[in-house]
Formats: C-alpha cells, sequence, structure tokens
C-alpha cells in the first residue's frame, strides 16, 4: 500500500499562491462533482483566515491521480506561525517549494526551505504567477539556486526538478515554451519525484503526532503519519508522552482523507497520514505505538518564542461590560487550552495572579490568539510586546530579524535613515521595475512600531516581510515614540465642542460620542511628553448671541487603530484594553497622581 502513496507539503512565502494550488488541484484531480459549487481558497476555513488572506493553521487532504493517493499538507506562509510548518514537515516526504515569478525567493521562502533541507527533504521548486505582468521565471530559478547554496544543500537537493505554474489559470508545464492547459505535468512530476513512504509496514505500529483538534462528536483528535505497521479502528495502542511514561487507550475512529472529507477506515499502513480518535490528553510531538512494544519516536524542536507581552485582567472603569469571560481563571484556562494545539507559544505565571507572561514567535502570532480571544467573548489588557533576550556564552544577546523591504526609489532615503536609527544593518539592494529591493539585519526591537511608520512613509506603497534570523549580542538602546499622548480627564462622553478645540493638539483617536474615562489615550499629542485634557467639556449656552456664535463645528475624522497597529503603537507605560466590541488605549495607572508616583520611582 505504501508504494501507492506520496506525502507532500506545499511551503511558500505569503500571498505566493499555495492555497490556490491547492483549489486547483483539487479542481483537477475530480474532488468536486460537476457543477458543484466551488469555495475560493477552500483550505482556509479559519474566519480569520477568510478575512485577512492568509493561512494561519496546516490542513490536511488528499488527492487521487493515476493510482497514486496524494497526501498534500497546506502549510502557513507568515513567519510567525512557522511553528505549524516545522512540525508537519515530519509528517511528508517532499516539498513543493513555491516562489513567485516576479517576487523571487523572500524572507519566508528562505526559512521553509532551511527548514525543508535540515530534515533531508528533496523539494520540488514550482515557479508560479508565470502569467503575472513582470514575471521574470528564468530569474528565479537562478535566485532559488542561489539560495539553496547558500543554505548548504547537498547535491541530491540542488538536482531539483523545476515545475512553471499558473495556480489561478490552473496550469503547469516542464519547460517554459510548453503549451499546457492543466495540472498535469505537475502530478506527473510528483509521481517521479516523491519516493514512496520509507516505513515497514511488517514492524510495530508507529505514529507521530502532527496535529491535534476537537470535533464535538467524537472529541480530541490527533492526526500524524503512520511512521511503521498497520493499525486497526478499535484496536489498543500505546500512548507515550513527553516525560516517556506510557498509558494505553483504545481506539474509537480512524479516519483518513479522501479529498477535503474525512472517511472512516477499518484500517491504515504505514506511511498513510491519519487522524485517530480516543484520546482526551493526547499532545503535540507524542507518539501513538503497538500496545505490546512501545517505541517513541524522535521530539520535533520548534523554535522558541523570541517575543513576549503580559495578558492582565482588565480592571478599567469599564470592566465587565462588553465581555463574557473577564476573571482570571477564564484567561488562564483559554490560554491552557491554547498550548495544547499551539506548539510556539509558551504562558508562564507571574508575582502578580491576575497576570500572564505569554511569549510567541511574533506580533502577527500574539495578535491572532487575541483577536480568536474576543471574539469567543474574552476582556483582557495587554502589555507592549518585548523581545527575549538570552545569555550565550556569557554575552546578553537579542533575536534579530531578516528584514525584506521592496520601496519605490523616491522613498528608499527616508525608510533606510530610519532603519538606521533603529540599528538595521543593510545587506544587499536590488532594482526591481521602478522600485528597489533592500535586505537589512536588524534587531527584532527595531521592528516593533516600525511597519505603521513605513506604510506612512512609503505612502502606502512599500511592501515589507521579515522572518526570524539568529541570535546576536545586544546592540544598545533603541529610541522608541517621540510623541506623547492625549489623555482623558474624567469619566464621561466626549463632546463634539471639546473635540473641536483640541484638535491643534494633535492627532485624534476618538469622536463624539464616545464614552471614555480617566486615564484613557485618546489621541496623540501633536508634541514630547503627555497632556491631560477634557474630551468631556460642553459649551456653555448664554442668552447672548452673535453672528458667528453658532458656527458648524467642524472635527476631523478620528484615527482608528487596528488591534496590530495599537500593540505597535503603545510605550511600555501602556496598555491595550480589548473586549469583543472595543480596543481601548489607556495609561497602565489610571490615577494623575499614581503615574507621577511611578514616574518618579523609575527614574
Amino acid at each position: 500500500m505504501s508504494k501507492k502513496i506520496r506525502n507532500i507539503a506545499i511551503i511558500a512565502h505569503v500571498d505566493h499562491g499555495k492555497t490556490t494550488l491547492v483549489d486547483a488541484m483539487l479542481v483537477q484531480s475530480g474532488v468536486y462533482r460537476e457543477h458543484q459549487e466551488i469555495t475560493e481558497r477552500v483550505m482556509d476555513s479559519n474566519d480569520l483566515e477568510k478575512e485577512r488572506g492568509i493561512t494561519i493553521l496546516s490542513k490536511n487532504l488528499s488527492v487521487q491521480h493515476c493510482g497514486l493517493k496524494i497526501n498534500i499538507v497546506d502549510t502557513p506562509g507568515h513567519a510567525d506561525f512557522g511553528g505549524e510548518v516545522e512540525r508537519v514537515l515530519k509528517m511528508v516526504d517532499s516539498v513543493l517549494l513555491l516562489v513567485d515569478a516576479f517576487d523571487g525567493p523572500m524572507p519566508q521562502t528562505r526559512f521553509v526551505l532551511k527548514k525543508s533541507l535540515d530534515l533531508g527533504l528533496k523539494p520540488i521548486v514550482v515557479i508560479n504567477k508565470i502569467d503575472r505582468p513582470g514575471a521574470r521565471p528564468e530569474t528565479v530559478v537562478d535566485m532559488v539556486f542561489d539560495l539553496f547554496c547558500e543554505l548548504n544543500a547537498n547535491e541530491d537537493q540542488l538536482d531539483f526538478p523545476i515545475v512553471y505554474a499558473s495556480a489561478k489559470l490552473g496550469i503547469a508545464k516542464k519547460h517554459l515554451e510548453d503549451e499546457s492547459d492543466n495540472l498535469e505535468p505537475l502530478f506527473e512530476m510528483i509521481g517521479e519525484r516523491v519516493d514512496p513512504p520509507s516505513g515497514d509496514p511488517t514492524a510495530p505500529f508507529q505514529l507521530l503526532v502532527t496535529n491535534i483538534d476537537y470535533n464535538k462528536f467524537i472529541g480530541r483528535t490527533a492526526t500524524g503519519k503512520i511512521v511503521n505497521g498497520t493499525v486497526k479502528a478499535g484496536e489498543t495502542v500505546a500512548r507515550i508522552d513527553h516525560a516517556g511514561k506510557v498509558k494505553t487507550g483504545r481506539i474509537s475512529k480512524l479516519l483518513g482523507y479522501q479529498g477535503l472529507q474525512q472517511i472512516e477506515l477499518d484500517e491504515a499502513y504505514a506511511g498513510d497520514i491519519v487522524t485517530i480518535a480516543g484520546f482526551d490528553e493526547l499532545g503535540i510531538s507524542e507518539t501513538l505505538a503497538d500496545a505490546e512494544n512501545p517505541v517513541a519516536l524522535p521530539y520535533v524542536a520548534i523554535d522558541e518564542p523570541t517575543l513576549s507581552m503580559n495578558f492582565i485582567v482588565n480592571n478599567s472603569p469599564f470592566a465587565g461590560q462588553e465581555g463574557k469571560w473577564v476573571t482570571s481563571r477564564n484567561i488562564r484556562e483559554r490560554l491552557t487550552k491554547e498550548l495544547r494545539t499551539n506548539v510556539s507559544l509558551r504562558v508562564e505565571d507571574t508575582d502578580n495572579t491576575d497576570t500572564f507572561k505569554v511569549s510567541g514567535r511574533g506580533e502577527l502570532h500574539l495578535s491572532i490568539l487575541i483577536e480568536n480571544m474576543r471574539r469567543e467573548g474574552f476582556e483582557l489588557s495587554v502589555s507592549k510586546p518585548e523581545v527575549i533576550f538570552r545569555e550565550i556564552d556569557g554575552v546578553r544577546c537579542e533575536p534579530i530579524e531578516h528584514l525584506s523591504i521592496d520601496v519605490p526609489e523616491e522613498h528608499q532615503g527616508t525608510v533606510i535613515e530610519k532603519l538606521g536609527k533603529r540599528k538595521a544593518e543593510m545587506t544587499s539592494m536590488q532594482a526591481l521595475d521602478g522600485t528597489n529591493r533592500i535586505e537589512f539585519l536588524i534587531p527584532a526591537r527595531g521592528l516593533i512600531g516600525f511597519r505603521t511608520e513605513f506604510m506612512t512613509d512609503t505612502r502606502g506603497t512599500g511592501v515589507m516581510n521579515h522572518t526570524f534570523h539568529d541570535y546576536s549580542p545586544y546592540k544598545g538602546p533603541i529610541e522608541g515614540r517621540k510623541n506623547g499622548v492625549l489623555i482623558a480627564l474624567e469619566l464621561g462622553e466626549t463632546v463634539a465642542y471639546s473635540l473641536f478645540n483640541l484638535q491643534d493638539r494633535g492627532v485624534l483617536f476618538v469622536g463624539p460620542n464616545v464614552k471614555v474615562y480617566e486615564g484613557m489615550i485618546i489621541g496623540q499629542h501633536a508634541k514630547e511628553g503627555d497632556l491631560v485634557v477634557n474630551a468631556c467639556r460642553g459649551k456653555k449656552l448664554t442668552n447672548v448671541r452673535s453672528s458667528g456664535t453658532d458656527e458648524a463645528v467642524r472635527i476631523i475624522t478620528p484615527r482608528t487603530l487596528s488591534l496590530e497597529q495599537s500593540l505597535e503603537y503603545i510605550a511600555d507605560d501602556e496598555l491595550v484594553e480589548i473586549t469583543p466590541k472595543s480596543i481601548r488605549l489607556r495609561k497602565r495607572y489610571l490615577d494623575a497622581n499614581e503615574r507621577k508616583k511611578n514616574e518618579k520611582k523609575t527614574k
């Protein structure tokens, strides 16, 4: 059976077309019935994935082609979800490395390719979007080869096969000059160049858990590849946890994949990717093994988090008004539940019972968790993200990011100057059709708050991507936000008359008729230093009227900050208050006198 199976993962930088290619493969392998309505990017099933157009969670499916069963794993493209990529690569025997025919290899391409090469996988390179204006497939192939050399690929890996494709049009070619109207060349290449799974069907059963899910009908489910042996539904198997403890349990359901659907199986063999139900306390990277001869498989090492922030019980005057889950017990239970499936996350208790230190791979990684929590009805406050320092050989080291930016020539001077102040070192620059691609090595601290500035400086035309590079000695202090903030003086509702008079003081974050409280941040001060203002004071009415007295009050549209922008914006003494309906900025200490006392202590 294993000779007829091919296990592949699709890896690429974000937006290079992984999920679109999966759509085309599903259509052409006959998974959909004739006239069946087809959803675009069908693998992006999560609400946030659909809204943002990105893949966050790895997902499995299977297609049949010419007698072969091809198990496909769709992976995320963002560096922040690299943990998802790292663990699923243990399930597959090869990868399709998608590279945009215009952009070429990007930071995340380097990251996922390095993980694949380290595991000894032989990638198939797919040059996607060959129909894109300005596409330069031959040049991109050379760039990919250079990247393989840079990452110390062995001779077998350097002899990679190439397929030229347009996932959007559903076509693939082995040579650019070929005529094609389908993905047949890609399917052929997978059949020829991907090795069948190497497991032994006669050996004792072993399965490495690489994904965990919950089904309301059958309970907790675990997905992974059967490394050795065979397994049957209803069979008793051993579960080996990270500490090496062995417990036995019975498989209540054995599920395989047919297209997008999970189907019940009576038996599965070495090499196949299956989902097993029947264990309540199963974790990622644990082993399911033969009950009589339990042998654990090697643990999948995941890169450590680089960024942390505090999740704090909301204590503002509006606490509990909009959220359903507000106590420290609720937040602790939710974070513990997240730890079971989110392998890149770490949660620690602090001195304060109402505060939890949560560490992740980046701002996006943590903001997706916060966004999911607020949609579930949680209410909490979070602090400014901080990088995680490490002691290496007695030297204090910090995480360094590999940053790639595409910027029009007229804006590059401003951007380079700002990055210089953030301790960035330029490593390369190349011209690209009216824009320049510039690469830097920059401390992760220097990127906090930079994206908003970058989009403003480039008038929205710049593109930036970054991924973790390495730990390096501390680069010294980096200047933070220059401007102070406008802080509400009292509890009440904002009045248009007051806001109109405050407009000259800076940029407002709130409009009229918005409830505010003492210590809440309602805008950015035009100068350094914070300013306490009264936004709730109405106009004094008198019985004297003149021609200019009742002139119309015109208020500039306030700047609305998204969750990510809020996390980037706040300073060390500020918090973001997050509820299912609102995102508010506030000072850590709401009372002005308490803030002054705390400032004296820190000095």
